[in-house]
């Protein structure tokens, strides 16, 4: 079963409208649905496709819905339309139940579940990209009666995105994403919470530490009361084994216990090794080199170019604003065996490089 279209897209957020977009960009026939009549011509506008209308016939409907509304929708979708659906909410066992509970056995083998893993802090269709999906992973989670060409078509919707599939059961994906995302945000919103009432002689010490640890608590609270809640037993299992941990560690702290707490922190070490790394593959050694960067125009771009001629690949890259600073910190993730060239080169070139 080809991807032809049209391809229904149900709510115009960040996603839905990205996908809507990404859809257009590969050729195909988009049509749109919001219930937020701004949302909807904010998306058309955009270029993301033309509102659905009466005798329109997808043959993909895609909701992407918040979460709370998912099961409504995707039963709705199933019901009106003969038509492949698939949402691309983010936690896929909840949702299921529910439009099992809806429809029957024949149309439930047109539904398969889907989730994009991308997205942003920022909301709504103005935040979207045709660009959002490109090389990050989709799973697409087929339940045990989805008919295989319906599993085909949202997989080929997946890399009309320009996304790379990955094929999980319903369950499996929950406790996968409890572990890589919901976890992750919620420990991000306690380390967070500690800042809102800091004296403002402690937060002119932040650094860029405290920026990648807190940065996605900075998104839609709203929203995440229902993702985590879709998923309370998957996200419940790894609080506790997080809780476990943290008494662990509150005992070691109090206790003197390096030992201890160094067990904690090799676990850490591990854990981030764990992680893939560049295009997937196993992570490679790399090192930093920390560069001074003037805070006016063009500087971060003479870097990068010098950094080109000099032949050096930079595998990664963070800036750092200190408040009390008037330029800014540049770290320069390359590969180990480059790091001392690279530094040693820029300093020839003029930069001043921090050991």
């Amino acid at each position: 079963m080809g991807l032809t279209g049209p391809v229904l897209v149900v709510g115009t957020g960040l996603l839905g409208t990205s996908i809507a977009l990404a859809a257009r960009r590969a050729g195909l026939d988009v049509l749109l649905s919001d219930v937020s009549p701004e949302h909807l011509r904010t998306a058309s506008g955009l270029g993301a496709g033309r509102p659905v209308a009466d005798g329109d016939a997808p043959q993909l409907v895609v909701v992407a819905t918040p979460p709370d509304h998912l099961g409504v929708a995707i039963a709705e979708a199933l019901t009106r339309y003969d038509a492949v659906v698939t949402d691309v909410g983010s936690v896929k066992s909840a949702p299921l139940r529910e439009v099992s509970e809806r429809v029957g056995a024949e149309a439930l083998e047109r539904y398969v579940g889907s989730h994009p893993m991308a997205g942003s802090e920022r909301s709504g269709p103005l935040a979207a990209s045709a660009a959002l999906f490109e090389a990050r992973p989709w799973a697409v989670t087929p339940h045990p009666s989805s008919d295989p060409g319906a599993v085909e078509l949202v997989s080929a919707l997946a890399s009309a995105c320009g996304a790379t599939v990955v094929t999980l059961p319903p369950e499996e994906h929950d406790r996968a994403v409890a572990r890589t995302s919901h976890l992750p945000h919620l420990l991000a919103v306690l380390v967070a919470g500690r800042l809102a009432d800091a004296p403002a002689a402690h937060l002119s010490l932040s650094g860029q530490g405290v920026r990648d640890v807190t940065r996605v608590a900075g998104s839609d609270p709203a929203l995440w009361q229902q993702i985590v809640a879709s998923n309370a037993p998957a996200v419940l299992e790894l609080l506790s084994e997080v809780r476990a941990e943290l008494d662990a560690m509150i005992t070691a702290v109090s206790g003197g216990s390096r030992e201890g707490l160094g067990v904690l922190l090799d676990r850490g070490v591990a854990g981030t090794q764990a992680i893939p790394g560049k295009h997937g593959g196993p992570v490679r050694a790399t090192a930093p080199v920390f560069v001074s960067l003037p805070d006016h125009p063009g500087e971060l771009a003479r870097l990068f170019a010098d950094a080109g001629v000099i032949g050096v690949n930079i595998e990664d890259v963070r800036i750092d604003h200190d408040p009390g600073r008037d330029t800014g910190l540049v770290e320069l993730v390359v590969a180990e065996d480059s790091a001392l060239h690279l530094a040693a080169s820029l300093e020839d070139r003029g930069w001043v490089v921090h050991g």
